[in-house]
Parts: C-alpha cells; structure tokens; sequence
C-alpha cells in the first residue's frame, strides 16, 4: 500500500542518488542553505513497502501568517506514470493540508523543447503533451507559458553538452569569443580559485541585480562546501603587467601611424587611397591604445596588487556544473574578463569527466522584441542549447486556508502602498 510520510535527511539523499533527472534545488544540501535563510524545509516520500518511489524537498514560508510551500524543480517522480502521479498528488494534498500549508508552487524539470544556439528546433518532447494535460486533471493550475523571468525559477536554461574533447568545445564556440578569450589572456588576465573569504567579489559585483546579500553566498559555500560540491573562482587582471603591454601597444601604433603619415606626404598628388585608408586605420588604432594607455595608468594606480574584473561560484551535481552565480566589473566589460572566466571553466571541468554545464537562465530565444538578446546570446555563443521547461505550476493542498490567503490578497496590497 502506497503511503506518504516525512523523510529523514538521509533517506532523502538516498533517493535522490538513485534518480536520473536531479537538481541541486532538489537536494539535503539546498535545503540547510534556505533554514538558515529562515525558511521552513521538510522531505517528503511516497513508500511502496520498504521502497521510496517518489519524493520532494519542501520549501515552507510564511506569508501574513499563512504558509505556502515550493518544491524547487519540481518533485522526484516519473511524470509519464499517471497512476503514480496521481498517487503522489493526492496524498502530498492531505500531508500537506493537514499542517495548514495553503498550496505548492513547483517548476519541474518537463522539457518542452530544446533549441540549438542558432535557435533551430533540436528536439521535442513527444510526451509533454500527455504529461501536460495529465498535471491539469489532477488538479495542478499552470501559472502560464511566460517569456523572462517572471517564474519561480527560468523557464529556459541554456546547457552546454561537455562530453567531448576541450578543444572541439573551443571550436565549438563563436569565432569572436575564440578572439575574446585569447585577448583576455594576452592581456594579462589569470583565473584563480578563491575560498569563503573572496566573496565579497562575487556580492558586489551581483549586488545591483540580485535580492542576495553576502551571507546567502557564504551559507551556500558552507553548506555545499561541506560535501565538497561548491568552487569559487575569480579573473585577476595583473595591471603591472598590462600597463607595460599597453605601452609597447601604443608605442608601435605610434611607429606604425608615423610611418604611414610619411608614406602619404611622400606620394601626394598620386592615387593613393589604399595608403590613406591604411593611415585611417592605423591612426585610429594608435587612439585605441592611447585610451587604453590611460585605463592602464588608472588601474595599476588604483589596484596596484591587481583587479578583479569577474567572478562565479559554481555547484556540483552530479554530472552537472551549475553556473550558481556570476559577476563582472561592468566599468571594465571591454577587457571580456567573463569570457575567459567561464571558458576556462568549461575547459578544466570537460577534462574532469562532468557531462552538461549549466549555464543558468536565459529568455524565449524565439522572441523577435527581447532587452534580454545581449544575455541569451552570451551564453549560446559558446555553444550551449535552449531548454524551454513547462514553467510554474500550483496545487491548492488547504482549499480553506488558501482561499482566505487569496481573499486578504486586496487587503495586504492596500497595505503595502
């Protein structure tokens, strides 16, 4: 006989060792990192005998009293088995309604489709369909096919398939970010490996787009670091180093600007125009450096020791790389810090056996109108496809309790003006 009960932090990561479809939102390790956020956190299974065959991490926080739960990417389970589903659904209702939690938002991992970087249908999937219309009966109400990021966690993902050798990976990429990369070395910049004292780069460099204070990056260290799953790593700009290869730079655009100046005053009156459209360029080449003279002199002056351009912290799951968050300099965006960053990653972790890297959200690549285009293309610029997922679903688990909750809504909005 089927039943529901609440799991054992052990008996969960158990489970979760042995499903296929896993993300680090479903895991013992995520679920401390949001108790010491002050949110509520339970495992929940559905045992057949002595064997857990479904299972879930439960997200509880309290909002003007009542209690709404999330299950990060969705539930452990076998979304094509509706008789399973249907088991699971209607006793997490019951489980959950009996400890006055009103509803639970989840975003599993149902893949709709998969787009290639040049936004070109790569797969589909054949039962999504079934799996769709089969959530809907049992009582799920999906919150939309929405664009951005106006879900719980993004609809779309951008993954970039590791399993083959690091240089097809370089190959794989735009020939611009192969030019990028190899400028940004050039250039004097290195990739290191920080620890939990390096994250304040990673919090200022972040603190102006995400709702995340330093303590959320130093509890998501802790927590995954404990079981050797998190890395840090940071690009440093040796500015010593890139003052006196910008010097040498512009020394030679001088050389070679002079050179064609005399060339020109050596043949006027004669047709010319190649020389003087040589001379244009090498003039505008000599001001380039000439600026870049100036960032050069400013920088070492104000970083000295040298310059942390970006920064990311990334999770290990499995076979997976999690881009977990990532930040740049964006006064320096030019020196392409990020580039070489996430590149450097993607080469050391194909060499290390991992499968997939995750890259993080993007927005619908098939939108003609997106202000995103600049983020989506960053990331399919290395090669990575577009996962388009089914989005947010909601399940009523107290019908009285979350039928007040929506009743006070005007209430609390009146509130808050």
């Amino acid at each position: 006989m089927l039943k529901m009960k609440q799991l054992t932090p052990a008996e969960f990561e158990n489970f979760t060792n042995t499903f296929n479809i896993h993300s680090l939102y479903q895991t013992v390790e995520y679920a401390n990192v949001m108790e010491r956020q002050g949110l509520g956190t339970l495992f929940v299974g559905l045992i057949d005998g002595d064997n857990i065959v479904a299972a879930s991490l439960i997200i509880v926080e309290k909002s003007d009293g009542f209690n709404y739960a999330y299950a990060p990417r969705g539930f452990l389970i076998n979304y094509n088995n509706y008789s399973l589903l249907k088991k699971f659904t209607s006793l997490l209702k019951k489980f959950l309604g009996k400890r006055d939690i009103i509803a639970v938002k989840l975003n599993p991992l149902i893949i709709k489709e998969i787009h290639d970087k040049d936004n070109h249908l790569k797969e589909s999937n054949d039962y999504f369909g079934k799996v769709y219309n089969d959530l809907k009966r049992l009582g799920y109400y999906h919150l939309g096919y929405n664009h951005f990021f106006e879900a719980f966690k993004p609809r779309f993902e951008a993954i970039l398939n590791l399993d083959f050798p690091y240089y097809q990976l370089f190959s794989g990429m735009s020939k611009g970010y192969r030019t990028k990369i190899r400028s940004a070395e050039k250039n004097g910049m290195k990739v290191h490996k920080g620890n939990i004292n390096n994250l304040d780069y990673l919090y200022l460099q972040t603190k102006e787009k995400y709702p995340r204070d330093l303590k959320f990056f130093q509890d998501v260290y802790q927590v995954f670091g404990a079981t050797s799953k998190v890395e840090f790593y940071y690009v440093k700009l040796d500015t010593t180093y890139f003052l006196t290869k910008t010097q040498e730079a512009y020394a030679l655009a001088e050389q070679r600007s002079t050179e064609i100046n005399q060339q020109v005053l050596a043949n006027l009156g004669e047709n010319n125009a190649k020389l003087v459209d040589l001379k244009i360029v090498c003039d505008n080449e000599a001001n380039f450096y000439k600026n870049e003279l100036i960032t050069a002199t400013n920088l070492l002056r104000d970083f000295p020791t040298g310059a942390i351009l970006a920064s990311t912290m990334i999770i290990k799951n499995k076979e997976e790389i999690f881009l977990f968050m990532d930040g740049f300099d964006p006064n320096y965006k030019h020196f392409n810090a990020k580039h070489l960053l996430l590149w450097k990653l993607i080469e050391k972790f194909s060499q290390e056996g991992f499968k997939r890297f995750n890259l993080g959200g993007v927005t619908n690549p098939l939108l003609e109108k997106n202000s995103y285009k600049g983020l989506n293309n960053f990331k399919k610029n290395f090669g990575a496809d577009i996962y388009e997922y089914v989005g947010d679903l909601e399940l009523i688990t107290n019908k009285t309790l979350y039928f007040m909750y929506r009743n006070a809504a005007p209430i609390r909005n009146m509130l808050k003006r």
